[in-house]
């Protein structure tokens, strides 16, 4: 495994053997990467979720092997040769080959010819050596084999499955395939004018080289096939493919080799080419769904980690027209204390009365900001709130709703809120949105909040687990307030889990509030290995202990307190002192489980302990002149948010209901090699219009530097 691992990440053998270790002991990828440094020599999250990754993929093939040589034991063929390929094989395809000539199914053309004895004259014609094979195939003709033909085409079906079995040629054919393959698209005329087909229009008569498409297009074009509007095709060059076949069979000049030549045209076409044709289209899906994932998988760390307004008193409006705008306010903890339901656009157009509510609320609350959801009637209702004189100075926030209306309909959501409808918990996500969108954004399914392109079409377990790795490292980067945190948030802190997560918030609603870490051991079946893993993770605001408010391990209090009793100091004392934390000698401290990674990492923690590494959320303002896609115009230069990131660009929200695109050509004057060196989720930037089609309601950007 280690071998195998290190193979494939280029990682030193030692840090992979002591990570895995680490794994086999129940530690968690956030613990091993922030307080084990030693032990792995420093690897971050990314390079452990590596070796997980090969050490899952390596578990499989062991398990494979497994199955594969129990299969050919009760077959009575594992002979010792076999044996020792199967269990040095490195990877599932030649596995698989090795595999092939003894899993026939009973049905095929070549077992029938077995059946009815033509193997005998398949195995005169291989050895090309007969001059006049129908004489000789005419001693075969008895039985179910009515003729000479027909004896020669059965033997033809075996010869054929030889070919096919051939781990040389089926390897020949997966190169050619690899490096020359086309992808070729046609309509399917029959549904060319479907409304549904119109958006696949594109690709109704599409050729490209299959190792060059990119992700977006592939997984684009293979949606369109799944939906029947288009026929997809894999082909390469069938005259070079046979004539490699050909070289590596045919050795004489006679008969025989007429018969071979046919019987390797028949396993090329009948079962080489599809079957191979097939596995080069997956290969090309998982590299797509990777690319795909990986896109994902960096947008939802870059929205989990948003900007957090923090422990304001937020009024929060899901705004509509016909329905009206429902207003909620939150106290500073994201608790809800008033809900009403205000009229201010058409058809009542109550815009007086819904503007005294909303001033009211915000001096009997002490509202301290606004969130706006982004959806139908954000921009009128934004318009309204800023027309209103506040008795305070209050921050207008326009919050992104995606998922939201998920959550509010959730069990999670029923749970929180069983007394109030869908509506008024909606509202409330958007305000703890802003508060925190990490604490609220984890209460939704990752996939549901629509980020990255084509999620529904990429492998949905490989999606999932890539996704619950990102929440969790996101969760575990920023902390966890113990006595605050929900079920949900809780659950994704290292070591915790869902079971855990409610053994806690059953107890705190029983005893009230943890008073210090220590205290977490309490915790009905929350043993010491979950504490260890947990502990650095969550935070005690106001402890008897300011190191309970820290990234610093229990396990590391003890060296901490001695920095402090060597320098005639308090803990207390250390807390945010630069000058007196520059003056230690960490190496006086460096023992044979810690080193100077680890003390390093105190040190820092120690300086600003508890520091929440999201950036502060600031207040950002659309051109109010622009309402519709009617507004915009070429040239136009516009503040927007960029909403959504892909391989292809990035979509930007200009404030109205279509977003723009600013393909990867427009990011930057030089080539972009990965779209999130130059822009992030959420990031405030200026865009110029380059191109504006109302009809298709498509919008050409360009990112104004």
């Amino acid at each position: 495994m280690i071998t195998y691992i290190t193979q494939h990440t280029q990682l030193p053998k030692i840090a992979v053997q002591n990570t895995i270790n680490l794994l086999n002991d129940a530690c968690t990828v956030p613990f091993i990467s922030r307080y084990r440094k030693e032990a792995t020599g420093n690897l971050d999250e990314v390079q452990i979720g590596e070796i997980v990754k090969y050490k899952e993929l390596f578990e499989a093939l062991e398990k494979r092997k497994a199955t594969i040589l129990k299969a050919l034991e009760e077959q009575e063929v594992l002979s010792s040769e076999l044996k020792q390929k199967i269990e040095t094989v490195k990877d599932l395809t030649t596995l698989e080959d090795l595999y092939l000539p003894y899993k026939k199914s009973r049905k095929t053309k070549a077992e029938k010819a077995r059946q009815n004895g033509l193997e005998p004259l398949a195995k005169i014609i291989m050895a090309q050596n007969a001059n006049d094979v129908e004489s000789i195939a005419i001693k075969y003709v008895k039985g179910a084999i009515n003729s000479v033909d027909d004896a020669l085409e059965g033997a033809r079906h075996i010869i054929a499955e030889w070919v096919n079995e051939r781990t040389d040629i089926r390897n020949n054919i997966r190169y050619q395939l690899e490096r020359f393959a086309t992808i070729s698209t046609k309509v399917v005329k029959t549904k060319s004018s479907d409304e549904a087909a119109q958006k696949f229009k594109d690709y109704f008569d599409w050729e490209e080289n299959l190792s060059r498409i990119p992700s977006h297009r592939l997984l684009a074009i293979l949606r369109a096939e799944k939906e029947g509007f288009i026929r997809v095709k894999i082909e390469i060059d069938d005259e070079r493919a046979l004539n490699k076949i050909e070289s590596r069979i045919i050795k004489s000049n006679n008969d025989c080799a007429q018969q071979i030549e046919q019987a390797i045209k028949d396993a090329y076409k009948r079962l080489l080419l599809p079957s191979l044709s097939n596995e080069a289209l997956q290969v090309a899906k998982e590299k797509a769904d990777d690319a795909a994932i990986s896109v994902f998988a960096k947008n939802l760390k870059q929205l989990l980690l948003g900007s957090p307004l923090g422990e304001k008193r937020v009024l929060a409006i899901d705004p509509g027209f016909r329905t009206g705008c429902k207003v909620v306010c939150l106290d500073a903890q994201g608790q809800l204390k008033y809900n009403e339901t205000i009229y201010p656009h058409a058809p009542k157009n109550d815009s007086l009365g819904a503007m005294k509510k909303i001033s009211s609320l915000a001096d009997a609350y002490k509202i301290e900001a606004i969130a706006i959801g982004n959806g139908t009637a954000s921009r009128e209702t934004e318009a309204l709130i800023r027309k209103i004189r506040f008795k305070n100075d209050i921050q207008v926030f326009v919050v992104s709703e995606a998922g939201a209306s998920i959550y509010s309909a959730s069990k999670i959501a029923r749970e929180e809120f069983p007394n109030y409808d869908v509506t008024v918990r909606g509202a409330v996500s958007i305000g703890r949105r802003l508060q925190d969108p990490l604490a609220e954004l984890v209460k939704i399914d990752a996939k549901s909040i629509g980020v990255g392109q084509y999620q529904h079409d990429v492998d949905q377990s490989k999606l999932q687990k890539a996704l619950e790795s990102v929440v969790e490292n996101c969760v575990n980067a920023v902390g966890v307030n113990i006595n605050t945190a929900s079920k949900s948030l809780l659950s994704y802190v290292s070591g915790i889990g869902p079971k855990l997560a409610e053994n806690i918030l059953n107890y705190r609603s029983e005893n009230g509030a943890f008073p210090s870490r220590n205290a977490i051991k309490k915790v009905p079946r929350l043993g010491d290995k979950a504490f260890e893993q947990a502990a650095a993770f969550l935070r005690i605001k106001d402890a008897e202990n300011p190191l309970d408010d820290s990234a610093v391990h229990p396990e590391s209090y003890g060296l901490v307190e001695n920095m402090a009793k060597d320098l005639g100091k308090s803990v207390q004392d250390l807390i945010g002192n630069k000058e007196l934390l520059q003056n230690i000698n960490l190496k006086n401290y460096c023992t044979d489980s810690v080193g100077l990674p680890t003390l390093q990492d105190i040190v820092k923690e120690l300086e600003k302990p508890g520091l929440d590494i999201r950036e502060q959320a600031k207040v950002f303002t659309f051109n109010q002149n622009v309402k519709t896609i009617n507004d915009l115009h070429e040239g136009q230069l516009l503040p927007g948010i960029v909403n959504n990131i892909t391989n292809f660009g990035c979509f930007v929200d200009v404030g109205i209901k279509e977003s723009g695109l600013i393909h990867v050509s427009n990011l930057s004057d030089g080539f972009v090699k990965d779209v999130n060196e130059h822009v992030h989720l959420h990031q405030q930037v200026i865009v110029k219009v380059l191109d504006v089609d109302i009809p298709r309601k498509r919008i050409q950007l360009k990112l104004h530097k």
